[in-house]
């Protein structure tokens, strides 16, 4: 009980690691320094499992432009939580095979459905615009529709009066975080199903459950 109190609350989890013996990984929010950070961890003990969870703290740094101390205790710049978002980050880096190197997203993505260009511009102050470039169809409710799917995914706001700005409510620069979940914002229905899918999973498993 004491090393779960040590670690933070856990807020998602990854049960089986199809990179790593399908171990259990868990992302866990603490205070440290008066700010939130974010820790990774497994309580399995398999030889090889403190690289694992290095590994993904190594992409959870790139993908969601966070920090990272020598205690591989992860942060945003800001100093703000970000749970939605970083969940979003953490479940991604998960799926990156351990030896692959991880990579910032582009602001700029193919909206399959409509055939759009869709890029998304940062505007200063923490605020982000939708634009939408190209042949396709229905430009300004996919823009909209979009926009919306980055407000669901990061819990960030509408900027009052538009369809197509949003911003985060520190008012910082979250560029990275922007480009990963631009890709899924075109989709955000099925992303939204998918997390609720993974809160309803068991939970962690102490390392007597764990294999190694």
């Amino acid at each position: 009980m004491g090393q779960t109190t040590d670690i933070g609350r856990r807020i998602e989890l990854v049960p089986l690691d199809p990179h790593f013996g399908d171990v259990s990984i868990g992302l866990y929010r603490q205070q440290y320094d008066g700010e939130p950070a974010y820790r990774v961890h497994t309580y399995s003990h398999r030889a090889g499992a403190g690289d694992r969870i290095a590994s993904v703290v190594r992409a959870m740094a790139v993908l969601g432009g966070m920090e990272r101390d020598s205690a591989d205790r992860l942060r945003f710049p800001c100093g703000h939580v970000h749970n939605l978002a970083v969940k979003r980050v953490f479940l991604e880096a998960c799926k990156l095979e351990p030896s692959a190197t991880a990579e910032p997203r582009p602001l700029e993505i193919l909206d399959k459905k409509s055939g759009l260009q869709i890029k998304v511009l940062s505007e200063g102050d923490g605020v982000y615009r939708v634009t939408a470039h190209g042949e396709g169809k229905d430009r300004e409710r996919r823009i909209s529709f979009i926009a919306g799917g980055l407000m669901k995914l990061a819990e960030i706001d509408e900027v009052s009066g538009t369809l197509d700005q949003v911003v985060f409510p520190c008012a910082h620069v979250h560029d990275a975080m922007i480009g990963q979940l631009l890709v899924r914002a075109p989709n955000v229905r099925a992303v939204l199903r998918e997390q609720e899918a993974a809160a309803s999973r068991g939970v962690l498993a102490a390392p007597s459950q764990q294999d190694g």
